[in-house]
């Protein structure tokens, strides 16, 4: 029959003992997905096409930037900017829903509508630079649409370190929050993945069960 810790014996246990045990079950139970040969070969695709796209848009960019004419007449001028505006209001009535749910893709709402924020400020002063509207532009930019954009970006920042946050929990890993940059795309191995610094050293010592 096997042995089983009951929940006494977890009490009993000291903080580092039960960190410990919490990381050796992550790693027993949750494999990193990563490693599987099927999500490696789609990695590897796709970091493939990141690039190609990369090499093609900035040689597409040189191109515009040596051929585009300064003036264009253009058709649908209204349909153009009443789409931006509906893509936006989709933005902020998905995120308000997302929010009030309270489900993990209010984050994806938050980046696509302060995006559309920030794209909407730039057309608008750049294509009424040098005419009577831009003044108006400027000001929609810096009061209102740079601000929001600003604010949900911050927001979604927030909500991801939360979710690092937890699993640094779950994991038993304790210290400071790193910086998103450092941390890795999945949970296994977070600590390992972290700079020094920020890394909590355990020492043979440390591992031995208190007495």
């Amino acid at each position: 029959m096997i042995d089983v810790i009951d929940e006494a014996e977890l009490r009993a246990m000291s903080q580092r003992d039960r960190q410990e045990l919490v990381r050796m079950l992550a790693r027993i139970e949750l494999p990193h997905p990563s490693r599987e040969p099927k999500q490696v070969r789609r990695r590897r695709l796709g970091l493939i096409v990141m690039v190609v796209i990369c090499v093609i848009l900035a040689a597409w960019i040189a191109v515009l930037a040596l051929t585009l004419r300064a003036h264009f007449r253009v058709t649908y001028w209204p349909a153009v900017w009443v789409g931006l505006d509906i893509a936006e209001l989709a933005g902020f009535v998905a995120t308000a829903w997302a929010a009030w749910r309270q489900r993990q893709i209010l984050i994806v709402f938050l980046i696509i509508t302060a995006t559309l924020l920030l794209s909407d400020a730039w057309f608008d002063m750049a294509l009424d630079y040098g005419s009577r509207g831009f003044v108006v532009s400027l000001l929609e930019a810096i009061l209102v649409e740079i601000p929001l954009a600003v604010i949900m970006f911050a927001a979604a920042r927030r909500l991801i370190r939360l979710n690092v946050h937890t699993l640094m929990r779950l994991q038993g890993i304790t210290g400071p929050l790193p910086p998103l940059r450092y941390v890795p795309l999945f949970a296994d191995g977070l600590e390992e993945a972290l700079p020094p610094r920020l890394r909590k050293v355990v020492t043979e010592d440390e591992r031995v069960p208190s007495q």
